[in-house]
């Protein structure tokens, strides 16, 4: 292919932009993202020492929850550093390598939360809809094997993206990526090369496990509203119906921001791209924020050693 002048030969360094249009209003931007991250790290570490510490809460309901929490501690973790450091530090460079592995890091997250959020869907079924053999499914060793299944699900799928790029994307255009973070498709429009497989295989991931996930999910849950509308006890259906509001809460916040983020991107030619930029960075800050929260106020058993927690702190 003929070769302009302004093409460069796979850049070792990249810049991002943070969020082009707001540059000079990105410092204050940086400190409500920095709040939400530090909520979202506190509160997670929080429920991962409540979980470890109380033998009563070892079941699979709670320890999917920590495998929830250590997934927003590493998704969050894994944008909000060099986020901040262009907002507040004027620090916007990045080597090529460093940004295809937070790429990869931040898809790969993504996708072991949308697994995670799946397998604690299926426990919640055979919990109510299959009482009496709930312990016996959902034993301690398949609990850690869905963990492991869903991590390595997510790392298989989205590791080709990282080996299209880096084998066959060579010249690009410019190195400067107008985003906050190094997300999938912001990398590849900077190719000076056919892109189009690059762009159907992240659509092929997105979707496959969107909607995957997303199907048996509501799957999951319409039987399981079925189940508890038959309980021939009021209190028995409310107590069914409560141990599921949180699990709720949490699925539909994720994959609405997902859903809303992805069709703005994609079909959303005519808005602003600051507003593209906000919504992508709040779609994977938002979850590792909201989620302890969710977990914290709905959750009983979690709320009590909350209490408990602070209050021997009080006390001594």
């Amino acid at each position: 292919m003929p070769i302009s002048n302004t093409t460069l030969l796979l850049p070792s360094i990249l810049t991002l932009l943070g969020i082009p249009g707001l540059e000079s209003v990105q410092c204050w931007i940086g400190i409500p993202f920095c709040v939400m991250y530090l909520f979202a790290i506190i509160g997670n570490f929080l429920l991962l020492i409540i979980i470890r510490s109380e033998h009563s809460l070892h079941e699979p309901m709670y320890i999917f929850l920590v495998m929830l929490a250590a997934t927003d501690i590493a998704l969050a973790s894994s944008i909000m550093p060099k986020m901040l450091g262009i907002f507040w530090f004027h620090a916007p460079e990045i080597y090529f390598d460093s940004c295809l592995l937070q790429m990869f890091f931040i898809h790969t997250f993504q996708c072991t939360e949308s697994g995670i959020l799946l397998a604690m869907a299926l426990d919640r079924y055979v919990a109510i809809c299959y009482p009496l053999r709930h312990a016996t499914i959902f034993t301690h060793q398949l609990v850690i094997q869905v963990g492991t299944v869903a991590v390595l699900r997510a790392a298989i799928l989205v590791a080709p993206s990282l080996i299209l790029i880096k084998c066959r994307l060579q010249f690009y255009h410019t190195n400067v990526i107008s985003h906050s973070y190094c997300e999938h498709m912001a990398i590849v429009k900077l190719a000076a090369e056919n892109t189009r497989v690059n762009k159907i295989y992240g659509l092929f991931v997105a979707f496959t496990v969107a909607g995957f996930d997303l199907i048996f999910i509501t799957l999951s849950y319409m039987q399981i509203f079925i189940t508890v509308f038959r309980l021939p006890q009021k209190e028995a259906r409310v107590k069914a119906f409560n141990t599921c509001i949180a699990h709720i809460c949490v699925f539909l916040q994720f994959y609405l921001l997902a859903f809303f983020s992805f069709f703005t991107h994609r079909f959303g030619s005519h808005i602003p791209p600051y507003i593209h930029i906000l919504f992508s960075s709040f779609y994977l800050l938002v979850p590792p924020f909201l989620n302890p929260l969710v977990y914290g106020a709905k959750t009983k058993q979690i709320r009590i050693h909350v209490a408990k927690m602070f209050c021997l702190k009080n006390l001594s």
